[in-house]
């Protein structure tokens, strides 16, 4: 935040070219920070990379009222200097352009409902973003018509440039009224081309893949391969020995520790046949020239190769949160559901291959839900009964013999330990040396265990996963990095109904990422329409004019077409982050609509009042003044905006990655808005007043 604050403040200077007036537009940047910050604290909302990062996408568009009012009194000091009092000239200037620059800042903070409409993980996420920059903005609004216009009066004094004089006004303006001239006279070709585009952009949009959002590099990676049911304790652990002297070969591994099973609490039932291993790596300076983690697991996912291991590779904290929502530790997940386990394994070995064969897995695992092994032990009640047993006695020789018991907890510091009695391996390894397993009658005799009990393996479910109270089998999908997961599931869905006939009474459902991205979409497609009209509504309360304000959301199209070329240009997926990203676009994009209006608004009446029976004209000539000698003023608020995002885009912190989803449509979005709202919008309030112009005249005639 620091860098974006620097660079938007050399943007004023270096516009303004008056550095006591940059200091007003720069000082609403750490008040209107201060203040947002004030408000998180008092909402209980904490410091990470989503709340500080609404704060950096929004410092570009905090300072643009500030930047306005400023210019405007630059302007009207030029204009007026030595014809009226100080004060007045400030409060005149201010008065011009406030109410909509307070109107086009609350545009930009009511742009974010649909982000606090979100639910679920994307809701969880991004909320707190959404908050941060409304705060940021309501802040700037709130100062932009209050202490700006105080200071302006104070401090915007003494020599000031006029604005012919500046170098970097003379140029904008020597490039773009040969433009504008050009595109008045050539309108219709100019909306036809400008139609063109934006139907041609329809071409990247196709080939932007989907995803839930971009992986958020923790730093550390998580191992997680799927072993086959029936695992025993003994090969678990020699799997989880190899694996780790396989890993740690790797140059970039600093230290790695694997875990396989559940730890003695409820909150992880995770079967002997799952593993985690978490995987320390070293500080990205010691890694090898070139080396990125998507190259890094790459080279990991070649190297750790074992017969019955299927590898799955994703980070601690991201895969901690996705089991807790989900259950599924991979990207992709399939969940079927249906009465019968057996049914359900056959339904996931059928599945299996059909997505393994689709390009892009890097692997899947279909969970084998009757597939584990058990040794029965089955009371024969009236044999134990002869020799004067219970079902509890022999239950109890079987718990404590072959399961043990505690008897005791040895204290070693501040450590304890729990003593364990059982029989010996030897003893208790098969099936014929469970049999021989003495147990004690009443009487005092030892028998052995087999005559009073059937013992036998069987095979059954390792365990039973419900959702609904049903019972559910889940197969497991990770795919390449390279791959996104919109499209893959399309792929897969299709190729699964094609091949696979789900029986009467079963469900597949598709889950992981995928299911956060389908609801965060199904939300957003309602949402966004109604905050559309919202934003129709507060600038017909500015504007009082439906025409201005259709010419003003014309603008909104032609910014998300930017934004769609950025994003392809840089091989990002459409995710929920860039879904964000477009609606901070959208409210942006509004605003330098609404700073175009503004000064078409008042050359036009400038003209009017010096002849009211204005021609075609002196339509033209008031439009070349309201665009072409105003446009230092859209020029800094759209330089303020994309100078304040560009740190963004070079970063490479952690959480650099969803912010640059984030920050990539708005500035692709506001090239494209800035070219074209500096022709498309003159072009259609010259149409817009031209027909008024007209049709007044035949009224006038009749």
């Amino acid at each position: 935040m620091i860098e974006e604050s620097i660079i938007v403040a050399l943007v004023c200077i270096i516009f303004l070219l008056h550095f006591r007036s940059a200091f007003v537009a720069i000082f609403t940047l750490p008040v209107g920070i201060l203040i947002a910050m004030a408000v998180m604290y008092w909402q209980g909302l904490i410091a990470n990379i989503m709340s500080l990062g609404g704060i950096a996408i929004a410092i570009g568009a905090m300072i643009d009222g500030a930047i306005v009012m400023i210019e405007n009194a630059h302007k009207h000091l030029e204009r007026d200097r030595g014809k009226k009092p100080h004060w007045d000239i400030i409060i005149d200037s201010a008065k011009e352009v406030g109410p909509p620059l307070f109107y086009s800042l609350t545009i930009i903070a009511v742009s974010f409902l649909p982000v606090f409409a979100l639910t679920g993980q994307s809701g969880r996420m991004f909320k707190p973003l959404a908050f941060t920059k409304t705060y940021s903005m309501a802040a700037a609004a709130i100062l932009s018509v209050t202490i700006v216009p105080v200071l302006m009066g104070y401090l915007v004094r003494g020599r000031i440039l006029p604005e012919v004089k500046n170098p970097i006004n003379r140029f904008l303006i020597w490039v773009y009224r040969p433009v504008l001239r050009w595109s008045l006279k050539l309108r219709w070709v100019v909306l036809a081309v400008a139609v063109a585009i934006l139907v041609f952009t329809v071409v990247p949009y196709k080939h932007l893949g989907s995803e839930f959002i971009p992986p958020l590099n923790e730093g550390d990676l998580l191992y997680m391969p799927s072993l086959r049911p029936g695992i025993s304790i003994t090969e678990a652990r020699a799997v989880i020995q190899q694996t780790n002297r396989l890993i740690m070969t790797v140059p970039e591994v600093k230290h790695v520790l694997a875990k396989a099973g559940r730890a003695r609490t409820p909150l992880d039932p995770a079967p002997l046949e799952m593993i985690e291993s978490t995987i320390i790596l070293k500080p990205e300076e010691e890694w090898r020239e070139g080396m990125t983690i998507e190259k890094l697991t790459a080279e990991l996912n070649n190297l750790v190769r074992l017969p019955g291991v299927t590898n799955a590779w994703t980070f601690p904290i991201k895969t901690r949160i996705d089991m807790l929502s989900t259950g599924i530790k991979t990207p992709v997940g399939i969940k079927l559901t249906g009465p019968d386990l057996k049914a359900l394994q056959g339904l996931g070995e059928q599945v299996e291959p059909i997505i393994r064969g689709l390009p892009g897995t890097r692997s899947v695992y279909a969970e084998r839900v009757a597939g584990g092994y058990y040794m029965d032990f089955v009371v024969k009640r009236n044999e134990a009964a002869r020799y004067g047993l219970t079902v509890d006695d022999v239950n109890e020789v079987i718990m404590s013999a072959i399961g043990g018991n505690n008897i005791t907890t040895t204290i070693e510091g501040l450590e304890r330990y729990p003593v364990n009695v059982r029989y010996a391996r030897d003893l208790r390894q098969n099936p014929e040396s469970l049999k021989r397993i003495l147990i004690a009658t009443p009487l005092g005799a030892q028998i052995p265990i087999g005559q009073v009990a059937d013992i036998f393996p069987r095979v059954g479910p390792p365990s039973v996963k419900t959702e609904g109270a049903r019972p559910q089998a889940w197969i497991y999908v990770d795919i390449n990095p390279d791959q996104d997961v919109g499209s893959y599931v399309q792929r897969a869905q299709q190729a699964v109904a094609r091949q696979v006939k789900l029986p009467a009474e079963y469900t597949l459902q598709w889950s992981g990422q995928y299911q956060y991205m389908e609801e965060a979409r199904k939300r957003l497609n309602v949402v966004v329409p109604v905050t559309i009209v919202i934003i129709f509504l507060l600038l017909y309360l500015n504007f009082r004019n439906v025409i201005e304000v259709l010419i003003i959301m014309l603008a909104l199209p032609f910014a998300v077409v930017g934004g769609i070329w950025y994003m392809y240009l840089a091989g990002y997926n459409m995710s929920v982050a860039a879904m964000v990203g477009f609606i901070a676009l959208a409210g942006v994009a509004a605003e330098t609509g609404v700073v175009m209006i503004i000064y078409l608004d008042h050359a036009f009446r400038d003209k009017q009042q010096e002849n009211p029976r204005m021609g075609v004209r002196d339509l033209y000539d008031a439009i070349m003044e309201g665009a072409v000698e105003r446009v230092r003023p859209k020029m800094m608020t759209v330089s303020a905006i994309i100078a304040g995002l560009l740190p963004i885009m070079w970063s490479t912190e952690t959480g650099s990655e969803v912010m640059k989803r984030i920050a990539a449509p708005m500035v692709g979005g506001m090239i494209s808005s800035t070219v074209l709202t500096l022709i498309i919008i003159p072009i259609l309030y010259q149409i817009w007043r031209n027909w008024e112009i007209r049709r007044a005249a035949r009224r006038d005639k009749s």
